[in-house]
């Protein structure tokens, strides 16, 4: 296994925006990035669940949290130009395909315009050296295909979500070619996988709904059990944004495209599997499909990761059971009453160390 090549010295009092910090991915990059010595400067809307990532890593306390819509230019090019970031990362997202039905308009107008209005500000921000825009791996033109998608394959997307995903991909690559031909601030997006992990509450998401039913000791609906995704803990594609973002600084041209982070594809499993072995570890709940349902959803996804293993070093660390039994000890410990940033800390030291053993050899 090559090193995950994460250098603690580069990260050493950056200045780093996230977006979207109070979401499940934005906590836990905005955790490891104080943990790596970053200054951190967040940009979202209040936490959406109760409880959330961000309230149980208590991380108000740890960097300056700027509490506002994406999809203010105005405040957010104030933002951007006040805290004079090295690098930015765009997580904020309207994340989820069943309300881009119930609510298309916003949809596009925070994935696509909040894309916009993240590249319009930092092109007024000479600071900004690197710029990850996270999109999605439903950005693709789903064909329903045996084989998994390439980065140049086609764009494009089904539902307002995965279609809003794939325009923010676009608008992305004309910003870059039209307003950062120079170099001078170098420009990609990331397509993760479906990721799981602690600390995820949304919903009409497949492991939140499982821990709602169990705690709630209700039967759990699974819409499309058959389903195939490409499941990632998600300390996998933030450990690609951290690299990518580094690279992006040392290299800019030369990386500065679109890639794929995701599993191998012995992890790429059906829903039904991810369900059965939550009864493993918590016995027997009940499960059940419903007989028609009333959005379309993709049923097979799969990214090849290929790009990111040969060009940036990057690979997956947690196989799909090791990240199924991090996820499950996560939410056992915060049901317990465990302090969770320490906790959380615990398993991003866990991740490194899986990924550098030879590094922490006695």
């Amino acid at each position: 296994m090559e090193s995950l090549v994460i250098d603690p010295s580069f990260w050493q009092g950056k200045s780093v925006l996230v977006t979207g910090h109070t979401g499940f991915k934005g906590s836990w990059l905005s955790l490891w990035l104080n943990e790596l010595g970053a200054n951190v400067t967040g940009y979202a809307l209040a936490p959406a669940t109760n409880p959330s990532m961000y309230d149980s890593l208590a991380l108000d306390d740890e960097l300056d949290s700027i509490v506002a819509d994406i999809s203010d230019l105005a405040t957010l090019a104030v933002t951007i130009k006040t805290s004079q970031p090295d690098i930015v990362f765009h997580l904020a997202a309207q994340s989820l395909v069943k309300p881009s039905y119930d609510d298309p308009v916003n949809t596009y107008q925070t994935n696509v315009m909040g894309t916009v209005n993240v590249l319009e500000a930092v092109r007024h921000c000479p600071s900004v050296k690197a710029v990850v825009i996270v999109t999605s791996d439903k950005c693709y033109e789903n064909y329903e295909w045996s084989w998994p998608y390439r980065e140049n394959d086609r764009l494009g997307g089904h539902d307002p979500y995965s279609n809003s995903k794939g325009c923010a991909e676009l608008v992305t690559d004309s910003y870059r070619k039209s307003f950062f031909a120079d170099n001078k601030t170098a420009i990609a997006t990331a397509r993760a996988g479906n990721v799981i992990g602690g600390g995820d509450w949304s919903d009409y998401r497949l492991l939140p709904d499982l821990i709602k039913a169990k705690q709630n000791t209700q039967p759990l609906e699974i819409r499309h059990p058959a389903a195939i995704r490409p499941w990632q803990h998600v300390l996998e594609p933030l450990s690609g944004y951290l690299q990518l973002a580094q690279q992006l600084c040392e290299s800019g041209v030369d990386v500065a495209e679109a890639w794929n982070f995701g599993p191998v594809q012995e992890d790429i499993k059906p829903v039904h599997y991810l369900v059965e072995q939550a009864q493993k570890k918590w016995s027997s709940f009940e499960w059940y499909s419903p007989s028609q349902n009333e959005h379309h959803e993709a049923n097979i996804l799969m990214l090849d990761c290929s790009k990111a293993r040969q060009k940036l070093g990057w690979q997956p660390v947690w196989r799909i059971d090791d990240a199924l039994s991090k996820t499950f000890d996560w939410y056992d410990a915060f049901y317990s009453g465990k302090e969770m940033r320490e906790f959380s800390l615990q398993q991003i030291q866990q991740f490194v160390q899986a990924a550098n053993p030879q590094l922490f050899k006695a």
